[in-house]
């Protein structure tokens, strides 16, 4: 008779691996390093200081979280992501045309960073359900999370404010 985790005795089945835990983890680097490389690209497109601030603050605070999210890949045996995802570069190449075609806006940059945390708090909102992660790989993601979470709830308030 074949077994699978739901006919395998329950002491044999299977955990989240640590091949698992790395593609997750690694999912979540390239989003991060995404919004870093978005993060920047705001802060020099904005035309107002405080906005730059704030924006390169949460670049280097994302940076911290990659940082911090690679080395606990290479600590389960995996090889991290050093790489952001094809679909970010894609977006900010988009991104750059628009600006060429209709000019820089504050408010159309503070849209765009907001609609990226969204993209990111669901990648990451997506990661906590997986409940049987290694101690250290959940202790960097709940770690990680909570900047995300901050950094999408002060871009949105931030662009409530402006709209």
């Amino acid at each position: 008779m074949a077994y699978d985790d739901y006919t395998r005795d329950p002491a044999m089945r299977s955990t989240h691996t640590d091949a698992d835990a790395t593609g997750t983890l690694n999912t979540l680097i390239s989003t991060l390093i995404d919004s870093v490389d978005g993060y920047q690209k705001a802060a020099t497109d904005t035309e107002n200081a405080r906005f730059a601030e704030m924006f390169n603050a949460r670049a280097r605070e994302r940076q911290q979280a990659v940082t911090r999210l690679q080395a606990v890949v290479a600590g389960l045996g995996g090889e991290p992501s050093d790489d952001g995802t094809t679909s970010g570069a894609l977006h900010r190449g988009w991104l750059s045309l628009k600006e060429a075609i209709t000019g820089r806006d504050d408010e159309a940059i503070v849209k765009e960073v907001e609609r990226g945390e969204d993209y990111l708090k669901a990648k990451f909102e997506a990661a906590m359900t997986h409940k049987d992660l290694p101690a250290e790989a959940r202790a960097a993601l709940d770690e990680a999370w909570v900047s995300v979470r901050a950094g999408h709830d002060e871009m949105s308030a931030l662009k409530h404010a402006i709209d």
